[in-house]
């Protein structure tokens, strides 16, 4: 009886590796309760401010595209917004978030990282015409990020420091943000 219990133990490991690499669900929610266990980050997202970005190593998922590494954005103005389909303030905030996105596309690295299915995803950005660039996490989120609650947004400067961090719906289409915006580019 012995002998069979490794051979049980590792069928299990073989399928759930298999699951995660084959089945998207299980994929999707390996990497949620992964980030929960090894990025909780118990300081509150507003006091993140002024904090350097020391983990630039992070893997996303572009939307319906590649693997992309967060270090590909090292050195620019970046705005993160963490969102899902079923979560009502970030649905909220999202039409502000298209403005500025709209106004400074070009010019400001915008990821929204969606914490919900790519099913999800497709349905919502087709209803609404969205055109913005959503990511995935495709692995652990650096602690510097992480927060359990939506929405959550950060804004980078150019040297990796938090300049703006947000917990919970805000206008960002307002004065202080498109301020803050052009002097981070004017630098």
């Amino acid at each position: 009886m012995k002998k069979v219990t490794p051979y049980i133990f590792g069928i299990l490991i073989i399928g759930l590796i298999a699951g995660i690499v084959f089945f998207k669900p299980i994929k999707f929610y390996t990497i949620k309760y992964t980030n929960r266990l090894f990025s909780e980050n118990t300081v509150p997202v507003e006091k993140r401010k002024n904090e350097t970005v020391e983990v630039f190593d992070w893997s996303l998922k572009e939307y319906g595209g590649d693997a992309v590494n967060f270090e590909t954005f090292r050195g620019d103005v970046v705005l993160i917004n963490f969102w899902a389909t079923w979560c009502p303030p970030c649905i909220k905030e999202m039409p502000s978030l298209r403005d500025v996105y709209d106004s400074y596309g070009d010019r400001v690295r915008f990821l929204f990282v969606a914490r919900d299915k790519e099913k999800n995803v497709t349905r919502f950005m087709d209803k609404k015409g969205y055109d913005l660039p959503v990511y995935f996490e495709n692995g652990i989120t650096p602690k510097l990020f992480y927060n359990p609650s939506l929405p959550t947004t950060f804004i980078i400067d150019r040297e990796g420091k938090v300049v703006m961090a947000k917990s919970g719906e805000y206008n960002w289409n307002g004065a202080d943000v498109r301020k803050l915006l052009d002097s981070l580019l004017s630098k």
